[in-house]
């Protein structure tokens, strides 16, 4: 698939839709199952009962046949193949150097027939996948981001991969890579928030002029900071943190910067593109006592939302994009996203 095409591919203006309590994605094809059901912690059962199918009793049960030997268009992709297709849409050149992304376990030759989408490799996502019978788990998020020496079992993580093997489930890291390439989760975000004229805040020196870190647009019209927020609110899925704002609720914004995931790294680039308002996660007091002492006439004002639910509005339009091109090329893949919140966060207090 050409570049352009990856663009159609994830660029569907399917429309914005609730999911859960407060939270949204793009409207999935049909063969797309999305949560999480965000007011709870756990979210749909084993990818929720919106899948209108009884789910395996466990990982060796065996995934329909989707017909014919897997490999080579003939239904049922191999692993190979899926990495393939996961190339043209999200390329590793676009990868930040630091980063840990690819295959993490799985055999190249090994057909996948299930994938499921998440935001975080944690334990409980892991039996979700394994549950459901996924051959692929996809996350956004590294399980190995930094060098270990060992993988037993003992550890959370080893434990994690140990299981993945037994049960014959692929892993699969699209971080920022993903972050980066047309269709990613900041494109996901300024699409969602009616961004126009959108380009890279921090453009990738290995992709396409409109690819990059982080996004910045405008508004279709000017609107009030505490509008803005409370339409940034209302699409993020629902987490105790919640979303914090820094500005006079009533000032006037409408050049909007944002990057999924924490993003207190690029306020010189937010500055120098004249943003009136910055979205994005995990803000730091220092940087962000810094951003505001340095702001002119206190722009960019801030806003911080939920790590996990800035990138979570993503898995959607991914898995969508992912079937779809898997489709062009004559596989039939069932891709699921996952219904479980992974946000670290239980509860939190504030002043009455």
């Amino acid at each position: 698939m050409e570049r352009n095409a990856q663009q159609d591919a994830q660029h569907n203006d399917t429309p914005v839709t609730e999911t859960g309590s407060g939270a949204s994605s793009t409207e999935p094809e049909a063969a797309i199952n999305s949560g999480p059901e965000a007011a709870s912690k756990t979210g749909p059962e084993a990818g929720g009962a919106a899948a209108g199918a009884e789910a395996p009793a466990g990982a060796s049960e065996a995934a329909p046949e989707a017909g014919g030997e897997p490999g080579a268009g003939n239904g049922t992709p191999v692993l190979g193949e899926v990495l393939l297709a996961v190339e043209e849409l999200w390329p590793r050149s676009l990868a930040e150097q630091w980063d840990a992304v690819g295959p993490v376990v799985g055999r190249s030759n090994a057909p996948v027939r299930r994938i499921l989408f998440a935001v975080d490799p944690v334990a409980e996502v892991v039996e979700e996948a394994l549950t459901w019978g996924a051959d692929l788990l996809v996350t956004h998020h590294p399980l190995l981001l930094k060098p270990v020496n060992s993988v037993a079992a003992s550890s959370f993580k080893g434990n994690i991969v140990h299981q993945l093997i037994e049960a014959g489930c692929a892993l699969l890291t699209v971080h920022t890579n993903g972050d980066s390439a047309v269709g990613g989760v900041s494109d996901v975000l300024a699409d969602a928030f009616g961004l126009q004229h959108v380009r890279p805040l921090a453009p990738s020196a290995n992709g396409l002029p409109e690819e990059g870190i982080g996004r910045v647009g405008e508004l279709g019209e000017s609107t009030t900071l505490g509008t803005f927020a409370e339409t940034v609110f209302s699409l993020m899925p629902a987490v105790a943190g919640g979303v914090k704002v820094a500005g006079h609720r009533d000032a006037l914004v409408r050049t909007v910067a944002v990057c999924g995931g924490a993003g207190d790294s690029l306020f010189d680039a937010v500055r120098e593109a004249q943003a009136d308002v910055y979205v994005t996660a995990d803000l730091r007091h220092h940087p962000a006592s810094e951003a505001r002492e340095a702001a002119a006439d206190g722009r960019p004002y801030l806003i911080d939302v939920s790590h996990f639910g800035s990138e979570w509005l993503w898995l959607t339009p991914a898995a969508t994009a992912l079937e779809n091109v898997l489709a062009d090329q004559g596989y039939d893949v069932e891709i699921r996203v996952s219904g479980i919140n992974t946000d670290p966060w239980d509860f939190i207090l504030t002043p009455a």
